[in-house]
């Protein structure tokens, strides 16, 4: 089969499976809409369709599609199939942001997403500080420094955790760590909305700089790339897009991993397609998780328990794969 209709044929499938789970999504949950909207006669069911179920669907899918381009980005750049935005610190930043917020700030959910997108954004400053600082310029270089930061944010939030009130809001932090999107609200997702596109689009106008970089460095300054600008960028830019998701969701495991690998697996190439199928491949993983978290039990359960039994399974299976 031509390698062009297989691709389509591929983002044809992941457009239908995301369309399928879109309308699944829309309509499960414990207030029944389905029957209420065909009716129209509960204003309630209306309330509930706009202000929550609507906005959780359109979190997931673009959540997801974001996790999904991130990763694939992180992969390209330290050419590395298992590289992950844990990898600067932007996770574990994002989380003593998260669990600073729960502790200290006023109650509600919007400071504790503020103070996650900072710690996110903290942690991103201090890797690139530490870039700049050191000697060597390779990726070898802002993984170290990723390192650093990453056991100084989980320092920083073992630290608050043994601060916290075991019974409320130690609590409240684990369950942030575990990632939902319970909390996700018509009036919470515009700004993270606008950002996550914005990330997006300018991930997307520098594909063929971001696909360049998956080269050796001088080859790819033979072909006309400024290899160390443009990864400084598309790494900013990967990782706004992932602070500014997980600050609303909570930590969600694994996609970015899962989400870019497979749909490398499936091309069998780097191209623009390849990214693109892999955003699509994060939407649906996303969407599905949701699903499973609220709808296996009468209570809701974290994403990221559902997204590690898909996730661990993959992770074990690229460990031992010989190439």
């Amino acid at each position: 089969m031509d390698k062009n209709i297989r691709v389509k044929k591929y983002l044809l499938s992941a457009f239908l499976l995301i369309l399928a789970g879109t309308v699944l999504s829309l309509f499960t949950g414990k207030y029944p809409l389905a029957s209420a909207l065909l009716g129209g006669e509960d204003p309630q069911a209306v309330k509930v369709f706009l202000a929550l179920r609507l906005p959780r669907t359109c979190m997931a899918l673009l959540g997801g599609f974001g996790l999904g381009t991130a990763g694939y980005v992180y992969q390209m750049v330290f050419h590395n199939p298992l590289a992950s935005p844990d990898i600067i610190g932007v996770s574990s930043g994002a989380s003593a942001g998260a669990a600073f917020g729960i502790l200290f700030l006023s109650a509600g959910a919007f400071p504790v997403t503020a103070a996650s997108f900072l710690g996110g954004l903290t942690a991103v400053a201090l890797t690139l500080a530490l870039t700049r600082l050191a000697p060597g310029t390779g990726q070898g270089t802002i993984v170290l420094a990723g390192i650093a930061v990453h056991s100084l944010a989980q320092t920083l939030l073992m630290i608050l955790k043994l601060t916290a009130d075991p019974e409320r809001e130690l609590a409240s932090i684990e369950y942030w760590i575990m990632g939902s999107l319970n909390a996700v609200s018509l009036y919470r997702l515009p700004f993270t909305a606008v950002l996550c596109l914005f990330c997006l689009a300018g991930i997307f106008l520098l594909r063929r700089q971001v696909l360049l970089l998956s080269v050796d460095q001088e080859e790819g300054r033979m072909l006309g790339v400024a290899v160390e600008k443009i990864r400084f960028l598309v790494l900013l830019l990967a990782t706004l897009l992932t602070a500014a998701i997980i600050s609303l969701t909570g930590l969600i495991s694994f996609i970015g991993l899962i989400a870019p690998h497979t749909a490398r697996l499936l091309t069998k190439d780097n191209s623009f397609p390849t990214l693109f199928l892999g955003g699509l491949l994060g939407s649906f993983l996303l969407l599905s998780a949701d699903l499973l978290a609220r709808s296996v039990t009468a209570g809701e359960l974290p994403v990221s328990i559902f997204t590690s039994l898909l996730g661990v399974p993959f992770l074990l299976y690229l460990m031992l794969k010989r190439n």
